[in-house]
């Protein structure tokens, strides 16, 4: 089997200041307070990912799971460590990114397949696809300033789920979507998984992560806690989704906080 995704002890850290100005600052180290402090967002983590697997990355608010997949769609590179990954990447990270509010809808599809690594070629003979799909009628040619966050979150995926990619990334970036759209979208992202894309996704939805996933990743402050099944890695949060269940079953599949 082929490996698309390889992390060997990978550590991501950050700083966090305490004090805004030099006076703060300045007053703090006399009074002998800390001024900052560094914290290991992703730390020391390993795991591969093997061609067409469907990872779901799970953990509580705060516990990495957004860095760890900018690590892998290399929009950040690890302190430490290392992440190889293997093919053209594509998907969502945050609703929005990559778009200049200045520019046209049009535009910004343009800019955003660009990012994505399609060539003019390849945008224009998707493009009719990806406009359908985003179903933004007259906004199109509006300046994506003076969109809302779920107008964002449609073009942006509508372009990320037409790139020919190896391997599919997605945030719970699509929240912001009404109904029929996120049904769309799992929909649709079924297809991807059927087609043996190897797909990487964060979500807290323990409903969506079975639908879409075979294995799940959980990450604790930063670090690797549990790797392997789906239903194991849910108990393993303590995660009570009974009456969440209840109220998905006749929903869209992907949860309200995809």
């Amino acid at each position: 089997m082929t490996t698309m995704i390889k992390t060997e002890n990978a550590t991501k850290s950050f700083t966090m200041s305490y004090h805004r100005s030099l006076k703060q600052i300045a007053l703090a180290k006399a009074r002998g307070r800390k001024t900052h402090e560094t914290f290991n967002a992703v730390d020391d983590v390993s795991f591969t990912v093997q061609e067409g697997e469907s990872v779901g990355l799970m953990g509580l608010n705060g516990s990495g799971k957004s860095t760890l997949l900018k690590l892998v769609s290399g929009v950040m590179r690890p302190d430490s460590g290392s992440v190889l990954t293997r093919g053209r990447i594509a998907g969502l990270i945050a609703t929005g990114a990559g778009f200049d509010p200045q520019l046209t809808g049009r535009d910004n599809l343009y800019l955003n397949a660009a990012i994505l690594g399609m060539s003019r070629a390849e945008t224009d003979r998707k493009f009719d696809e990806i406009v359908d799909f985003a179903d933004l009628g007259k906004f199109l040619e509006t300046e994506v300033a003076y969109y809302s966050s779920g107008m964002k979150a449609r073009l942006g995926f509508a372009v990320a789920i037409n790139v020919d990619a190896d391997i599919f990334i997605a945030d719970e970036a699509l929240a912001v979507g009404d109904r029929p759209f996120k049904r769309k979208c799992k929909k649709r992202m079924d297809e991807i998984v059927k087609s043996g894309v190897t797909m990487f996704y964060v979500s807290h939805a323990p409903g969506s992560v079975r639908n879409l996933c075979n294995r799940v990743l959980v990450l604790d402050h930063g670090k690797l806690a549990f790797d392997g099944d789906v239903d194991e890695g849910i108990a393993f949060l303590h995660y009570d989704d009974d009456e969440d269940e209840k109220g998905r079953r006749s929903d869209d599949g992907l949860g309200a906080d995809i």
